[in-house]
């Protein structure tokens, strides 16, 4: 199938400080003059968690405004936002579905689904762990049975698809699929990890027998979906592939599951790989790898921690690194969030489950702990101009300011309950809130809502 080529949009925006005003007593507004933007993309444009939110102020909060709530389907991501539509994945009536859904009103602009082919072997839900990439013209969703799909934007008509699982020879991983696809110019790149077909009838749950068959990552043409390349003798994880750029020499790094590998987008070869991963059959590595310069942070919760890199386009050397296997010792074990960076410290939650769990800020070039929440709970984070949004995965959501010193709370309110005027969101909450201009989106087991953050 012959396919228009679009001309990639180049989106570039600058985050300003956020103005500090008193409060006007007796009146809500809407946040002032935030403008329209868009989150095209699992952790947003730039692959940080951080919004576009020039001229934001967050000081003086009001309670929100409820705007609209859609129900969902199966599934644990968050969508995603382009030009004034928010786009939903979710499982439905045995198949996956992509909806578009004007941000405005809420109301549903179309809908499509393909079969889905998956049951999960723990008992989560059935439905896709990621987050629709929009990029020009097209939308590429990646499920949780492996189906790599692009469509059109406008009106989600099936461009290509490819099923993963089948052409790579993917043994399931103990939770499905849970990468987001990284578009890089006339590519699309996303971690399969798939293994040789021999191994197709090891037992489900018994990844320690399965071996890698060099698709650890992979990427197609954009346009007509054929491999491009592949590299990375490695299996899948749950993270999602991102770029670091190093001067004349832009990589991917692609934290799979038993470390982070280094490849070279042009000619799909690896450059360099670092391993990192608990020695435990059932743990897993979730987060997206966090970038500051040349300087990379990876993490994961069940034993070894968290590592710095130095890197370049060869190698990668250990800044610090966790003492293994003594998680008390430990700067930060990130599970499935990621956290975010400002000014050089890390605001994010650690640890497996609750209790053993808690969000905290970790100084990024030395791992030291600055503070972390006694309360023992788990949580995602988002950066809005000068401050964090936590949603917890209960559904009480918090505005931070990121302070090194001390958890500085500003704002908090508990959205598990209906309150007359809005439904609530229930665990578990899990995704990290979408900030676009002055609305905010946010997920539960159900529903999704959006709300308009106003000043008091």
């Amino acid at each position: 199938m012959l396919i228009k080529r679009t001309m990639k949009k180049a989106i570039v925006v600058l985050l300003m400080a956020i103005g500090i005003t008193g409060p006007l007593q007796g009146q809500e507004h809407a946040v002032s003059n935030a403008g329209e933007f868009d989150w095209p993309r699992f952790l947003n444009t730039n692959i940080d968690g951080v919004a576009a939110a020039s001229k934001l102020r967050l000081d003086g909060l009001a309670k929100p405004k409820f705007l609209w709530s859609l129900s969902v389907g199966d599934g644990y991501g968050i969508g995603s936002v382009d030009r004034g539509s928010y786009y939903h994945f979710d499982s439905h009536n045995g198949s996956e579905r992509l909806r578009c859904i004007d941000l405005k009103t809420g109301k549903e602009k179309w809908s499509q689904s393909q079969k889905l082919y998956y049951r999960d072997m723990y008992g989560y839900e059935d439905g896709p762990r990621s987050t629709a990439t929009v990029d020009g013209e097209q939308i590429f969703t990646f499920g949780v049975g492996g189906q790599l799909v692009c469509r059109n934007r406008s009106d989600g008509k099936l461009l290509w698809e490819i099923d993963t699982n089948e052409e790579y020879g993917v043994v399931q991983n103990f939770f499905g699929v849970g990468c987001s696809p990284l578009v890089w110019g006339e590519l699309v790149i996303v971690i399969v990890g798939g293994s040789p077909a021999a191994d197709a009838d090891i037992a489900p749950g018994r990844l320690d027998r399965v071996s890698p068959n060099g698709s650890a990552v992979v990427a197609f043409d954009r346009q007509t979906g054929q491999e491009r390349w592949r590299c990375g003798n490695d299996l899948a994880s749950y993270s999602s592939p991102r770029l670091i750029d190093l001067g004349d020499q832009p990589l991917v790094l692609a934290f799979c599951r038993d470390g982070l590998i280094a490849v070279d987008p042009g000619s799909g070869k690896q450059r360099w790989r670092f391993d990192h991963r608990a020695s435990i059959l059932e743990s897993v590595n979730a987060m997206v790898p966090i970038v500051s310069g040349n300087h990379v942070f990876i993490s994961e919760c069940y034993e070894v921690g968290s590592v710095l890199l130095k890197v370049s386009a060869e190698d990668a050397q250990v800044v610090w690194s966790d003492p293994p296997r003594n998680r008390r010792s430990q700067s930060m074990r990130v599970h499935w969030s990621t956290p975010v960076l400002v000014d050089g410290f890390l605001y994010g939650c650690s640890g497996r489950n609750a209790p053993d769990s808690d969000f905290r800020c970790v100084e990024y070039m030395t791992g030291e702990v600055q503070w972390s929440d006694p309360r023992r709970i788990r949580g995602s984070v988002t950066r809005a101009g000068n401050h964090l949004l936590v949603l917890e995965e209960r559904g009480t959501l918090q505005v931070m300011k990121p302070n090194s010193e001390r958890m500085e709370i500003i704002a908090e309110w508990d959205l598990s309950q209906a309150d007359g005027t809005r439904p609530a969101i229930s665990y578990p909450c899990w995704a990290a809130p979408v900030v676009v201009g002055d609305k905010l989106l946010l997920r539960g087991d159900e529903t999704v809502l959006c709300l308009a953050l106003r000043t008091k």
